[in-house]
């Protein structure tokens, strides 16, 4: 059997506990049901089959995941893992959450179902991330002492950090000081910012200039390579690209593969699929179909007209854009779709932050090149150093 992956961004519910002035979801108060997670099962299970897949990848989302309960998940665990061994398929489970909701009574699923570890997100400096009829304040607050907690009971905590105008005004000094020193994170990740739903005012408003973003990724870059990497402190996005330009395996994210159609799909509460979960919560034009309602997920992905456009994209973007002159094609493929479409309203076109990858690219090349001519023992630490902190 082909032992490549296949990953699900599996969105229980819609609903969410706190209210982020950023966030691209309907807060449809519908929740997956225990009733129909067979149904869903089965339909995982058949498509993996049809596509000689091994293993699933299941990323539960939100809304916030949390609010589905402990209890609830060990009873979808239990029928997930029941029938994916029975047919030799395995599924494996990870999980983002705000914390905001978090206590020990989850500590026995989060070792049991998701290995310890949990990814969460936090700005700096967070002005965004809000409490329902409360301040960013009281969520940074509350925030940080669920972290605590959370470390405090053997947890590994991924924080997502989203980039907003604040950032690049606070500088890169103070926000990587404030990850690494100030939390004491030292496994933390930059996503640009990508407010999903059609390109609007509000979009328009989280879209950064090119040039500041540009000089704040590299100069985060260079900190990371200077008080970072040989601590073992793994800063996605830039511990892939080091991995990719020394020559080592490297899981560059979502925005960057060949083609994100051919890596995972995203499923929603009420069984909509959909590209990811910014597509399947706020796009209808967008969704491939329902889960529920039709039977054959590989036939449903094969012929759905939304989907066919997401395939056809990086072809598109070769014969239309600028992209075949680009060096560094092979790692970028055009980009994001989502950041592309709350910019221009088109998937047909290059992510808006094109001159900024090539410009953290560029910098991934020349740290990458000097770290291949370290002296051999200095390169084997350091490895084994991203190795640990990548575990």
């Amino acid at each position: 059997m082909n032992h490549r992956s296949f990953s699900v961004i599996l969105l229980p519910t819609s609903q969410c506990n706190v209210a982020c002035d950023y966030c691209f979801e309907k807060k449809d108060p519908h929740r997956l049901s225990l009733e129909v997670v067979p149904v869903l099962t089965k339909r995982l299970l058949d498509h993996m089959e049809r596509e000689d897949i091994a293993e699933c990848e299941i990323f539960w989302q939100g809304g916030e995941a949390f609010l589905m309960g402990p209890e609830w998940y060990v009873a979808v665990r239990t029928i997930m893992e029941q029938a994916a061994t029975a047919r030799g398929h395995r599924f494996v489970h990870s999980m983002q959450s705000n914390l905001i909701g978090y206590s020990p009574a989850w500590n026995d699923l989060i070792f049991d179902m998701f290995g310890g570890s949990l990814g969460t997100s936090m700005d700096y400096p967070n002005l965004h991330r809000k409490m329902f009829n409360g301040s960013a304040e009281s969520y940074t607050d509350t925030w940080r002492k669920r972290l605590d907690e959370a470390r405090g009971a053997g947890i590994h905590i991924g924080v997502i950090a989203v980039l907003h105008q604040g950032s690049l005004e606070a500088g890169a000094e103070a926000f990587y000081h404030f990850f690494t020193r100030e939390l004491g994170l030292d496994d933390f990740q930059v996503n640009t910012p990508f407010p999903g739903g059609p390109a609007n005012d509000s979009a328009s408003g989280f879209q950064l200039d090119p040039k500041e973003l540009s000089r704040f990724m590299g100069e985060l870059f260079d900190l990371w390579i200077a008080d970072g990497i040989d601590r073992g402190v793994a800063l996605g996005p830039f511990d892939a690209l080091i991995d990719h330009f020394t020559g080592r395996p490297a899981r560059l994210p979502c925005i960057w593969k060949e083609n994100c159609s051919n890596q995972f799909i995203s499923v929603d509460s009420k069984g909509t699929v959909a590209q990811c979960d910014c597509w399947v919560t706020s796009e209808p034009d967008y969704h491939f179909g329902n889960l529920f309602l039709e039977p054959d997920l590989t036939r449903m992905l094969g012929e759905s007209p939304a989907r066919r456009k997401f395939v056809e994209r990086p072809g598109k973007l070769v014969l239309e854009a600028d992209c075949l002159e680009c060096r560094f094609l092979s790692i970028c493929h055009g980009g994001c779709p989502v950041r592309t479409h709350a910019a221009l309203g088109t998937i047909d076109a290059k992510d808006p932050y094109c001159e900024v990858y090539k410009t953290v690219f560029t910098r991934a090349e020349r740290h990458g090149q000097m770290l291949r001519n370290l002296p051999s023992s200095m390169s084997t630490l350091t490895s084994e150093k991203e190795s640990i902190s990548s575990n």
